[in-house]
């Protein structure tokens, strides 16, 4: 399936530029909910200590079991909420608000932020950070379901942000990867949380880190890029959380010295994927997307030639991305429209005032 990239929709209040249509946004809707409650096959990210950890996935966390693993059901919740926000007159958005309100109930979300407090290192940092995403969206809803679904949501915010904060002073290096682990990710999206709930100590504690952990960065080794099964570029990443610490002069003069020459070497070349079935290998897909959002994110903060440039790469790398997004299996399917959605609605770009 192509998206098409025809229909460009004008900015809305709160919103980055979205260009999604609607009509596309149904196809990734249905995705969602394909798999909201579709518990197996199922990848549990739990240690069992006992026998009475050996649980099925809706026992251990009632609301977000399916969708393949937790973070992936997170992030397809996520999908639905960003996604009524944008079009909450569409055909769909009545049957979307029966399914959050079957799953976003006060004592479900109250065992997800009990698991998060027994097990502080579950989902640590990636779903951490899409769970944070989604406090973002259902805070931002301007309308009294949403306000009851982020109010239940709250304890699963503070668990993680609890978590968060004995986790990352101890962090003493960061973890550059292409994949759940890798920390650059998962600090820009802890920032834009911390600052849309003006949680200032907790901004304050994530600016630091990212100094201490990339602001002495150079020549960063763009051709070592892609790993076999990378569905993020550590690169780009740690790029596009820079631009939201650092004012636009001194983020254009530490771009300059992280890439010289805005030589982006094997970052400018979009990936492709040999087999759409192999859960690993279509991560590749993910990278394509992941790439075109951070270098849309990049150029937000650049002028003249390096942001046409930036934003060149950034269309070759969404229309790969866009032609693989559904392929028809599940290994890709459970999570790719989560990341179509975040770059085509802006999720992680500046918002238009």
């Amino acid at each position: 399936m192509k998206v098409s990239l025809l229909l460009l929709l004008t900015a809305m209040s709160g919103f980055a530029q979205n260009r999604l249509a609607e009509a596309d946004a149904t196809r990734f809707v249905d995705l969602a909910l394909s798999g909201l409650n579709r518990e197996f096959p199922n990848k549990p990210g739990h240690v069992l200590r006992s026998a009475e950890d050996a649980r099925t996935p809706s026992e251990m966390t009632p609301v977000f079991f399916g969708h393949f693993d937790w973070h992936s059901s997170v992030h397809g919740h996520w999908t639905l909420v960003r996604l009524l926000r944008l079009f909450p007159k569409a055909t769909w958005s009545a049957n979307v608000r029966a399914e959050l309100t079957k799953k976003f109930t006060l004592e479900g979300l109250q065992k997800e932020a009990d698991h998060l407090k027994e097990n502080p290192s579950f989902e640590r940092m990636y779903g951490w950070a899409w769970a944070l995403r989604m406090g973002m969206e259902l805070r931002a809803m301007d309308e009294e379901q949403g306000r009851q679904w982020a109010a239940a949501y709250r304890p699963v915010e503070e668990a993680i942000v609890t978590n968060a904060k004995a986790y990352l002073p101890k962090l003493e290096w960061p973890i550059r990867c292409g994949f759940h682990p890798e920390s650059s990710f998962a600090l820009g999206q802890m920032l834009d949380w911390a600052r849309a709930t003006d949680d200032g100590r907790f901004e304050a504690l994530l600016i630091q880190k990212a100094k201490g952990f990339y602001l002495k960065d150079t020549s960063y080794p763009v051709r070592y890029e892609p790993s076999g099964n990378d569905f993020f570029s550590p690169g780009l990443n740690e790029a596009d959380l820079m631009r939201r610490i650092l004012p636009a002069q001194e983020y254009r003069a530490w771009l300059e010295k992280f890439f010289p020459r805005f030589d982006l070497g094997n970052l400018t070349t979009p990936v492709t994927v040999s087999d759409f079935e192999d859960g690993h290998l279509v991560h590749l897909v993910g990278l394509n997307l992941n790439r075109a959002w951070n270098l849309r994110g990049i150029a937000s903060a650049l002028e003249g030639d390096p942001k046409s440039q930036l934003l060149s790469l950034a269309e070759a790398h969404e229309k790969a991305g866009l032609r693989d997004a559904i392929s028809g299996h599940y290994e890709g399917d459970h999570w790719l429209g989560t990341f179509v959605v975040y770059l085509l609605t802006g999720a992680g770009e500046p918002t238009k005032k």
